[in-house]
This record gives C-alpha cells, structure tokens and sequence, in this order.
C-alpha cells in the first residue's frame, strides 16, 4: 500500500496557511460537548461503512447469525445483562476527571483531538496488530510514517530514500519509550566490543577494549556498516560462521554478568540524568540489569541541568575509566515544564567523544516535545527566536529556543502524543536519528517474520515487532497518531497553533500569580518558584506570619484537598481541580533555595525530617479554552479569585 507522507491539502488541493481559530474550534468535543453532532456523525458513518465492508467481503457467504436471534430468549437474556453492565459503567465513569474542562489544571491530560478519537474508534473493530504487515497491513505503516513524522518535527532527516533517515515508533507510553532509548544506547555501546572479540579483520575495529566501548553512536553506526559489507563479500559458508562468531559475543548474547567478566578492563555504563529526571529511569536501569546504582542524577539550575555539573561528571567520568551510556536530557519537566540546555548537552557529547569518552544523547521530550511544532516551519526548517516570540510576550527565551534548535542534533527522543498530542492513552513515541542503528534490536521471531533482512527502508519495518519491546501493538492507536498529524501537520502553522494557546495561557496565569501574590500579600505570601518555559506553572504560598516549613506545607496540602478530585464527592461541588508537587533543598542550589524561602518569608532552618521538602501547586495549562474568547470568559482570572477564596477561609 502507499500512505502519502506529504502535508494534508484542502479540498482546492492548497496546503492551509495557517490553522484558523475557527478551525481550532473543530478539533475537539469541547467543554460543553458543542460538537457532540460531529463525533456522532462520523461514528456513524464509519461503523456503517465498516459493516458494509464486512458484507461485500464474500458477499455470497450467508449471514451466520440469524434474523429471529434478537427474539431468542438467550439472546435477549445476554443483551439484558450487556445493557445493566454498560450502564453501570457509564454511571460509575461519570466520577472520572473531568479533563475535558477549562476548570482543569492539574496533571498532564486535557480534552482529545476529534481526528485522533475519530481514526481510533474508526480503526478499533478491525483490531489490527502492528507487530508485522500480516496482522496490520495497513496500520503498521501508518505507524512508520507516524515516527517519520515526529522526525520532522524534531529536525531529525525523514526522506527514507535517505540512508541515514531517521526512524519512530509507537509506544504504551514515554517510560516504555525511555527503555528502548536503554536497550538502543547499550547495543550500540557494547557492539564494537563483540567484534573485537570475535577478530573481525580490515574494518577498522578499535585497538582495545576502552576505545571500542567508548565509540560515539555515529561511528558505531559507521561501524556496523563496514561490517555488514564486509560479511555480503564473504562466502554463504563464512557468513554464517561469522556471523555466528560475533553474535556469541554479544552483550545480548552473554548477559551483563558474562560480558564484564570476559572484559575485565570495562566497568558497567552510567546514565548521567537531571535530579528532575522521570523515575522511569530508575525503572529502566533495574530492568536493564545494570541497577539503580548506575544513575547518576545531576543538581539543576532553576530546575534545569547544570550544564557545568554535567561536564564536572564527564571529566570524573574520564579520569576514573568510567564509561557512560548515556546523558539525559528534559524537554519539559514532570514538576516545573522546564527545558534543560540540550545545545549545551550535545556540546559536551561532540567535545567528550574527541577525548575517547562516546555516549549518546536521549532527549526525555515526553511532556514538551511537540511544542517542537512552533519552532518548524511548514517545510522542516528551524524558525529563528525572534519570530517565535512575536506571538508571546517572553516566550521562548534564548536558552529555551536554542534548546528547541538542538534537537536534530541529539540521538533519540521520547514524545508522548497521549500528552500535548491531544490523543488517547497510551500512545508514546521512541525517535532515534540513524535508523541504522536499530539492526543491533532485530529480533528473529520465525512464526512472524519470514527471515529475510530487507533492505528498503518501508519493508523493513514493516516488520516491526522485530526491532520494539512488545510482541503485540494496537494498530488503533497507531492510526490515531497518523491521522492527527494529516490533519494538524507539525508545525507552526497548524498544531502549533494549538501549542501556541497552551503557552499563551502560561503567560497569562503567570501574570495574574503575579497580582494574585500583591493583592493578598497581608493574607499569604506567595511566589512562583520558576518562570514556566512552556506550559506548567507552579505556585508556592505560605500564610503570612507563619516562618515554619512544617506548617506552610500543611496550609498547601488543605488548598489541593479542595482542588483534587475526590470520588467519594460528585464533582460539581469541585469549583476547580489542580495538582501539587514538592521542591526538595538537596535538589536546589543554595542560592534558589535562598530565594525561595526569602519570598516566602519562611526559615530555612525549619526544613527537617518531617518536612524535608516544600509543598506547592502545580498547574497544567493545556485545556485551548483557559481563555474563552467567544464568551469573555477567562477561567484563569476565576481560578484565581477562587483561590484566594479558599486562603482566606483557610489562613
């Protein structure tokens, strides 16, 4: 089949210019459900055209399932209990979050895209696999051009005639993401080392253990095809001796236990991560077999990686023979929406491999990777700083834009569409940069795959469950992803313009925290602890007159007991509903904490065991309708006016 890669054309055949606030009104159910006819009429029409093509699959095949079934008494006894069960789901699922509502901003979850919920519910009742073209021929690559869409928007090359295009795949979610980053990183690493081992001659394998286990990810790439047209000049009967030789030296082969022991003058690889890292991390490293010790979780400034502390750890790193797998940087903080420096990380990465230290660059883009769309233009090339924050009022600043701007650079990133994507759980997303480093995951599975290594880059992965962590994959969501992005092309001027909304209204609310904190400055004290880069902002209150961390965080925990959702209250007594976090000292530079604390009138001395870290609200603006335009309506100001409410009945 041939799924067109190329940007959606309206029904003149024109690309949009640029996606119209009347058009944003069309991409969601909305609020108060106002395009409840349209989700209803598209299910509609595609459930029936899925029936009718179940009915001209052999039309001469009699219907299996008689007329008078629906007046059998078995059959109405099953529909009964059907009817009950479903029912008493909706009832229950009425206590759900109400995420679609401008009255939410807590966690990282808002209303869905029309055209993702759509192509999902579409796509659901022919339950394709995409684990191989057998089971899903048509969504299986849907979902490779959903990662060579993604591609794009990151500046990775995604032109698959090009043999260093880069490659996307879907995932349950970003953690699932992150791991594949690990398995990746750590074939790439240990690859020159088998070959050493299995005395490959005349392609140019390192001298020794070190310099092979330390090889930048390009030149492992460079490697591994120097070694693959080395063995397609050998003999059917050499390559397969070879190739048997060199696979019973493999880290995948041996196991990490095996593998150091046979190469004593390597030590297991170390993961340098922000201290503001997902714990899906820690989570990988443990599944990994290389244990939790080998993270390294880096101090931050401003709740972003400290550039310098990350080269302190590579000179360490260098100077004690300790390899490294891989350096992690955040593109948009779980607590904060902070951007780490990634031009800095990539800097450090080209700077450390010329002195024999190789590591790749995993970019943990799960939150923000696609506020990448308003750096793009239409055609895939960067947009420069000052035409991205003619929109905004500081958005985006300096280290922020050339953070954006670095990505191409990088060697793998996690995008979750399932967040700022605006589509279903779980749909995450794993891009790396050479697609060609993805051999050292082939897996051979015979009652899949039929075995034979092709080399055009749409068949290859076709095959797909030979080169992802899982053996089975919801085609739905694959489609849902694609389609989304058919529809809303990746860049400034069509989902952009949905990013642009979030941001805007980061702005906003960090404005009105500003007013909020001087109108109430005789009742509470309060701060945001950092400006947002992107869409989350964060709140820090204490009640004035009061200099005990202890009991400030005891004051923020009641604000959130009136902002979580509580199951056991129907949620239209819940005027809003917001999230919290911690800020921890020991992940703080001396002089922020100094700060902190200083607006907030709060002593640093009463930080201790019981109140090791400090207590504060976390809003997540991603709901499009925060500013309701159409009505005068911002839901910003109302939040604000209910939240000072709640501190004077509280303080």
């Amino acid at each position: 089949m041939n799924i067109p890669l190329a940007v959606t054309r309206n029904a003149i055949g024109e690309a949009p210019d640029r996606l119209g606030r009347d058009a944003l009104d069309a991409c969601f159910l909305g609020p108060y459900g106002e395009n409840d006819g349209l989700l209803e009429k598209l299910v509609v029409e595609f459930l029936r055209d899925h029936v009718y093509w179940r009915r001209n699959f052999h039309p001469e095949d009699p219907p299996a399932i008689p007329t008078r079934a629906a007046q059998q008494p078995g059959y109405q006894a099953f529909e009964a209990r059907m009817r009950r069960e479903l029912h008493t789901l909706s009832a229950a699922l009425k206590k759900s979050v109400p995420f679609h509502s401008p009255r939410y901003i807590g966690h990282m979850a808002s209303d869905l895209l029309l055209p993702g919920l759509a192509a999902q519910l579409l796509t659901l009742p022919y339950n394709p696999n995409n684990v191989s073209e057998d089971a899903a021929p048509v969504t299986v690559e849907m979902e490779i051009r959903a990662g060579l869409q993604l591609a794009r928007m990151l500046g990775y090359p995604d032109d698959p005639s090009r043999e260093a295009c880069a490659f996307g795949h879907l995932t349950s979610g970003g953690t699932l993401a992150n791991y594949q980053a690990l398995r990746l990183a750590l074939a790439s690493k240990a690859f020159p080392v088998a070959l050493r081992a299995a005395g490959v001659p005349d392609i140019g394998v390192p001298k020794d253990d070190w310099e092979a286990f330390n090889l930048g990810n390009d030149d492992t790439i460079a490697l591994l095809g120097r070694w693959q047209r080395w063995l397609a000049a050998q003999s059917s009967l050499q390559r397969s001796a070879w190739q048997m030789r060199v696979q019973s030296e493999r880290i995948e082969t041996l196991g990490l236990t095996d593998f150091f022991a046979r190469h004593t003058d390597l030590r297991p690889p170390r993961v340098l991560a922000p201290v503001t890292a997902h714990y899906s991390w820690s989570k990988g490293l443990k599944l990994l077999g290389l244990g939790r010790a080998q993270l390294e979780l880096l101090p931050e400034r401003s709740m972003r990686l400290d550039a310098d502390a990350l080269q302190e750890a590579l000179e360490r790193c260098l100077r004690e023979r300790q390899p490294v797998l891989m350096v992690v940087a955040v593109l948009g903080t779980t607590e904060y929406g902070t951007i780490d420096p990634v031009d800095r990380v990539v800097a450090a990465r080209d700077a450390m491999r010329s002195r024999g230290l190789g590591f790749t660059v995993h970019v943990d883009g799960a939150w923000g990777g696609y506020l990448a769309t308003l750096f793009r233009n239409p055609d895939g090339s960067l947009r420069d700083r000052a035409e991205v924050g003619s929109e905004f009022a500081r958005f985006p600043q300096p280290e922020v834009h050339a953070a954006f701007a670095a990505l191409g650079e990088t060697d793998s990133v996690t995008v979750d569409p399932h967040k700022l994507g605006y589509l279903p759980y779980g749909a995450g997303a794993f891009i790396c940069r050479d697609h060609r480093a993805m051999t050292l995951l082939a897996e051979e599975a015979d009652y899949v795959f039929d075995g034979e290594g092709a080399t055009d880059y749409m068949a290859r992965y076709r095959r797909l469950g030979q080169f992802v962590p899982e053996g089975s994959k919801a085609g739905a969501a694959a489609a849902a992803v694609y389609v989304t992005h058919r529809v809303l092309p990746l860049d400034h001027a069509h989902f952009g313009q949905l990013s642009k909304q979030t941001v805007l209204a980061a702005e906003a609310f960090h404005a009105r925290a500003e007013r909020f904190a001087e109108e109430l400055g005789d009742i509470v004290h309060a701060c945001v602890p950092f400006a947002p880069d992107s869409n989350l902002v964060c709140l820090a209150l204490n009640p004035a007159g009061n200099r005990d961390v202890g009991h400030a965080n005891a004051f923020a925990r009641r604000l959130h007991e009136e902002l979580r959702c509580d199951p056991h209250r129907p949620l239209q007594v819940k005027e809003f509903f917001g999230s919290m976090t911690t800020l921890r000292p020991d992940a703080l530079a001396a002089a922020e904490l100094q700060r902190i604390v200083v607006q907030l009138r709060l002593d640093p001395a009463t930080f201790g065991p019981d109140a090791d870290r400090l207590v504060i609200l976390r809003h997540t603006l991603m709901n499009p309708y925060l500013i309701d335009r159409e009505n005068g309506i911002s839901y910003i100001d109302r939040y604000f006016d209910y939240l000072a409410t709640l501190v004077r009945a509280l303080a």
